[in-house]
């Protein structure tokens, strides 16, 4: 299960260690995101050849090129792209050498050229409207740099990290192939933003916010609807399809996570994952076998054994073993972070079926302070909602471990998200590890505490907020990383993975994609709730609490400016769970919108005000209210939440909200390593 943001106020709050990730680079200047004209600054007077373009323009036009490139920061000042500012990025089709021996290649030259000629050219002939489109989406997915160091690394560290780009890449093609993505490469137009969008959005359709619902926005012009391939291509044309499936004699094996849906004999049938893609599993499981030999560390013994059981997993769709090797891994015990299989089911229609993905990490130590301080209260958050939330919820022990800190080397499949990304997962979602509380929590720490994400967030915030709540804005990333911990956490308590209530877990009771996102507005409910609760027992001060309030309404107003359904109408988790906790909170008067205020930004008019004395309460009613539905199965109240959902008639300002977020680009992280 997942969601969003430990430095400075997280390690003021808990007494963190020092820790193991080097400063980041200077922060440069603000830019905004250019349009198409960026201008130029023109050759560097004999500093440098690269200079014609700032920053923010070379990395637009470079991903509107495909082109595996990326300036990192301008270290120096000085307006132009010098060696060691050079990225070349993974998972493009190619990967030319753009720097050797400290200095820029031909071919960086070559691409540097191509990517000047692109600032001044302009789409032109029949297809030009769709090429402007596809640029547009591009550029309003702005790339965002996660950079991995291992000039350093022993090469035991090296070759177990190429071995696992190897893993991914292996993992790609299965996750293209489940997604429907690999049945349409062979459609993709020519040109260069077709093939850019194709490839980060695992599939031809436009995914940002203003364009997901243009069907014009497409890099396969002509070609069919995309379908997941978890289930028959013509079932999918009915758009009622999934509603239908749960109604079948044999929906709970239809709808298993494990399996897709074919037809057999005019009937519908579950079949095994490793019989529907046993190529692709089996060269998986090969590949991780071969890692865990080449794995020499006498020390991480528990990674090799993950390894082989999750080899094992690949070719036997029994994923148990696999989660049992993965839980005994943790920060104590290896320097890695490695998680690969299917796992999450937003990522379809139906929400049923898992996707395979990897997410590969380095562990961050910072996390271990956190655990202690945090993993005595644990019982202690299991029994205080517990209590709040009344019949017919009855408490359990609870053993679940807290995050881990982990910075993400390269992530796979359903993993690597077209737009922002994953910066927290509790996993498993099924078995034994996760009904019995033994399953693992990870926050990741590198994904928007880079400096160009950091300045974006803020003057997101500025433009929503008022001057005096912005005065509570946290500048650094503890407080979002706070609210993460507290949300991953709750997906461990209360009624959680698969709990029943009157012999009906969540998804049969409400749907897949009601039952997903009402899980994840649990998780985000807790976030709040818990600041209280750890307050009351002097874990976390006021200030703490205040800082992390404000980062948890500022996310929530990013995800309602994206829109509330995809383009097929399917529900966005997230969007909505944060227009119900917005809507809530308004009516309880802890959120005032002032549509004549003045931003804090000084320029914007319309601006949210939190009142800090009345969020205790709300949230509290917050929390009762969604254990209820959950612990119940309360679909009524469930339904009830979707008036703020409601972009027409809700209390909520949708329009104002999406207006002042969507001025700024959406992330899309691209990923380096830097070897040598």
């Amino acid at each position: 299960m997942r969601r969003l943001l430990v430095s400075t106020a997280l390690c003021l709050a808990f007494g963190c260690s020092g820790s193991n990730v080097p400063p980041p680079p200077p922060a440069p200047p603000a830019e905004p995101l250019a349009g198409d004209n960026p201008g130029t600054t023109g050759p560097a007077s004999g500093k440098s050849a690269y200079a014609e373009l700032d920053r923010a323009s070379f990395n637009r036009l470079a991903a509107r090129l495909n082109l595996p490139v990326y300036w990192s920061a301008d270290t120096d000042g000085d307006k132009a792209i010098d060696p060691d500012e050079i990225a070349t990025l993974l998972f493009f089709p190619t990967q030319p050498e753009y720097v050797k021996d400290g200095k820029a290649t031909e071919a960086f030259d070559t691409a540097y050229k191509s990517v000047v000629a692109a600032a001044s050219a302009t789409a032109s002939g029949t297809d030009a409207a769709r090429l402007r489109l596809l640029e547009r989406e591009l550029d309003e997915a702005a790339s965002v740099l996660v950079r991995t160091d291992l000039r350093t690394a022993s090469a035991d560290e090296k070759k177990f990290v190429q071995n696992m780009l190897e893993v991914t890449a292996l993992l790609d093609k299965l996750y293209a192939v489940q997604s429907g993505t690999a049945k349409l490469t062979g459609k993709v137009a020519a040109d260069a933003a077709s093939q850019s969008v194709f490839r980060r959005n695992w599939g031809p359709r436009c995914l940002t916010p203003t364009l997901e619902k243009d069907a014009a926005c497409t890099a396969a012009p002509g070609a069919d609807k995309q379908t997941v391939d978890v289930y028959p291509e013509a079932l999918q044309k009915d758009d009622g399809f999934c509603k239908k499936l749960e109604k079948e004699k044999n929906a709970q094996a239809l709808l298993s996570p494990f399996t897709v849906v074919r037809e057999k004999d005019k009937k519908l049938v579950a079949v095994p994952y490793t019989e529907a893609y046993a190529t692709e599993m089996k060269a998986i499981a090969a590949k991780l076998r071969a890692t865990a030999k080449d794995l020499a560390d006498p020390n991480e013994g528990p990674m090799r054994a993950y390894l082989e059981a999750a080899a094992t997993a690949f070719e036997t769709n029994d994923w148990k073993p696999a989660d049992e090797a993965w839980a005994k891994m943790n920060a104590r015990n290896s320097r890695f972070y490695l998680r690969i299989g299917p796992d999450e089911t937003y990522w379809e229609p139906c929400s049923q079926k898992a996707g395979f993905h990897v997410s590969f990490a380095r562990i961050n130590k910072d996390s271990l302070a956190l655990q202690d301080k945090l993993t005595p209260h644990q019982q202690l958050m299991e029994d205080e909602l517990a209590k709040l939330i009344g019949e017919p919820y009855k408490p359990r022990k609870v053993t679940f471990h807290l995050p881990d800190f982990i910075d993400i080397v390269v992530n796979g499949g359903d993993s690597r998200d077209p737009i922002g990304g994953t910066i927290g997962q509790s996993l498993p979602n099924w078995g034994p590890v996760a009904n019995e509380g033994r399953g693992r929590t990870v926050a990741m720490t590198n994904l928007y505490t880079d400096p160009d994400s950091m300045a974006v967030r803020k003057a997101k915030a500025a433009s929503l907020l008022d001057a005096e709540t912005m005065k509570r804005f946290g500048d650094e990333p503890g407080p979002g990383l706070m609210s993460t911990v507290l949300h991953e956490a709750t997906h461990n308590l209360g009624p959680s993975h698969e709990y029943k209530y009157q012999g009906k877990k969540d998804d049969e009771a409400f749907g897949g994609e009601h039952a997903a996102m009402l899980e994840e507005l649990k998780a985000q409910s807790g976030a709040y709730f818990y600041l209280y609760v750890l307050l009351d027992k002097g874990v976390i001060d006021q200030a703490t609490v205040d800082r992390t309030i404000v980062d948890s309404v500022v996310w929530a107003l990013n995800h309602v400016s994206r829109g509330m359904v995809t383009a097929s109408g399917k529900r966005k988790a997230y969007s909505q769970l944060s227009a119900i906790q917005i809507g809530f909170f308004l009516e309880q008067g802890a959120i005032v919108w002032d549509p004549k205020g003045k931003a804090a930004n000084g320029t914007d008019t319309g601006a949210f005000r939190i009142d800090f004395g009345k969020m205790r309460d709300a949230s509290f009613k917050l929390m009762k209210m969604v254990g209820h539905i959950k612990a119940a199965n309360d679909k009524k109240t469930a339904l009830d939440l979707d008036k703020h959902i409601d972009t027409k008639k809700a209390a909520v300002p949708h329009a104002a909200i999406a207006e002042r977020m969507l001025k700024f680009p959406q992330p899309n992280f691209v990923y380096t390593i830097a070897w040598e």
